[in-house]
């Protein structure tokens, strides 16, 4: 068979035309100089600071527990400045709906057809987790809300938020990521049982706006994987760890799983915004000679006045007379016989029983550092419980008057001592409370004899909080 092959002469005959037709091209397409390219601006819009506005709080409630629970919601609920719905099993017949000073009720879904496997447990809980879902519904269709929530918070009718400290610590978080905020139990009991990265629903939790948009749309699948699970929250936290979401633990929520009385806890709070406290209908009252809800409203009495500055703690010294004196702020004056240092006072009074009924090894232990309060009056501190606030635009003055006491031998600067008075300035959340907190120093005016001042104020860069030598 034949091979072929190409004339070298023709193969340069053939280049030779290409050439010349590449040159006329150029010729008649004179090239346009090259400009420098001018980098497109990218414009980057920031969004408005996070205000009450940006944040809608869901509560679960129910027909039985709504009448009672009412006054709770009426502590921390403003309609002026609050986004806030109420989310209950049935309608209340002779409960008006809106009223003006509560938030919305809402009815929810008929959940019957979901499992629920769990012993003994209440199918309510499939109710009160699918509230996630509804919502971020009742979001999408409301016309003042749909362009302007970046953060849903859910709680149950008896979880007591301090809104202004919620909303201050979600601004350090971007909405537009996927943030699952709360807290866990105090129990270590109920975090072993159910999860220890698991936000507790009484305690009350955050769900930033792009995640709960996804969330809503996948919950009902999840609440079908997990009818073996106890509560709402188990399932609300199973579903986002489908989702690859874990916790980002903020220690100001508070699911308050402990029984009796909480000043151990309240009077050494974290160094963090107080965001919610829950179960006040099964603790005992925080201020003494007051009801339950009558105490919870006396706190508020500071909260209102200045929310970042509640229960955060102080602690000074009167080398002079040997006192130690422990400011838990809007709620007790702690003052101690002799020199106690700081990491003692920080540490959590065990003042409270287990939330079982029936301790064991593991239900007597909890989620913090404790140290015993003595059963002895006399080894005690003497207590002074707030009584009320005078309020200025930028400071305050709190007093603090002596629970009655047992006959006890103290020195002459405790023994006189019947009133004191803190004098503080209102926090500057930005810079003392949120990134990164250091606690505050006070100082006591001398001389004083049935009442002594306090001044709180911040410290000194190298001061330290300690009793002089």
């Amino acid at each position: 068979m034949p091979i072929f092959k190409t004339v070298p002469s023709k193969i340069k005959d053939i280049c030779l035309i290409i050439s010349s037709l590449s040159i006329f091209y150029l010729l008649s397409h004179p090239l346009t100089p090259l400009t420098p390219s001018v980098p497109s601006v990218t414009t980057v819009i920031t969004p408005p600071p996070l205000t009450s506005r940006h944040v809608l709080f869901s509560i679960a409630s129910s027909s039985k527990s709504y009448i009672n629970r009412k006054p709770y919601l009426h502590l921390w609920y403003n309609p002026n400045s609050t986004n806030a719905i109420t989310f209950l099993d049935r309608p209340i017949s002779h409960v008006t709906n809106p009223n003006p000073n509560l938030p919305p009720i809402i009815i929810s879904s008929d959940t019957s057809h979901f499992p629920y496997t769990f012993p003994k447990g209440l199918r309510s809980a499939i109710r009160v987790a699918r509230i996630v879902k509804e919502a971020v519904d009742y979001v999408t269709v409301t016309e003042s809300l749909k362009d302007n929530i970046r953060w849903y918070v859910f709680g149950d009718d008896d979880t007591v938020f301090v809104r202004e400290n919620v909303v201050r610590v979600l601004s350090k978080y971007d909405d537009k990521k996927w943030y699952y905020i709360g807290g866990r139990s105090e129990s270590y009991d109920q975090n072993m049982q159910h999860s220890f990265n698991m936000a507790f629903g009484g305690g009350g939790f955050a769900i930033s706006g792009s995640l709960g948009r996804v969330l809503g749309r996948v919950l009902d699948s999840c609440l079908r994987r997990y009818p073996h699970v106890y509560g709402s929250d188990s399932r609300v936290y199973s579903c986002l760890v489908e989702l690859g979401v874990e916790l980002t633990y903020e220690p100001g929520f508070h699911q308050v799983d402990v029984r009796g009385d909480l000043f151990g806890i309240l009077a050494a709070h974290p160094l963090s915004p107080l965001l919610s406290l829950h179960h006040f209908d099964i603790i005992d009252p925080i201020f003494p000679g007051l009801t339950k809800q009558e105490s919870v409203k006396h706190l508020f009495k500071a909260v209102n006045h200045d929310p970042p500055r509640i229960l955060q703690q102080a602690v000074c010294y009167d080398s002079s007379k040997s006192i130690t004196i422990s400011v838990s702020w809007g709620y007790v004056v702690q003052v101690f016989e002799g020199n106690q240092l700081l990491p003692d006072l920080i540490r959590v009074q065990k003042t409270f029983t287990s939330w079982r009924r029936k301790e064991t090894s593991f239900s007597r232990l909890h989620m913090f550092d404790m140290r015993d309060y003595s059963k002895d009056p006399c080894k005690s501190p003497d207590l002074f419980f707030f009584e009320g606030i005078v309020p200025e635009e930028k400071r305050s003055h709190t007093f603090y008057t002596r629970k009655k006491s047992m006959n006890c031998s103290r020195s002459e600067g405790i023994r006189n001592l019947v009133n004191i008075k803190v004098f503080s300035r209102k926090i500057d959340a930005d810079t003392q409370q949120i990134s990164p907190p250091r606690r505050e120093c006070c100082e006591i005016l001398q001389p004083y004899n049935e009442t002594m001042v306090i001044a709180l104020r911040r410290c000194e860069i190298d001061e330290l909080i300690a009793m002089d030598p």
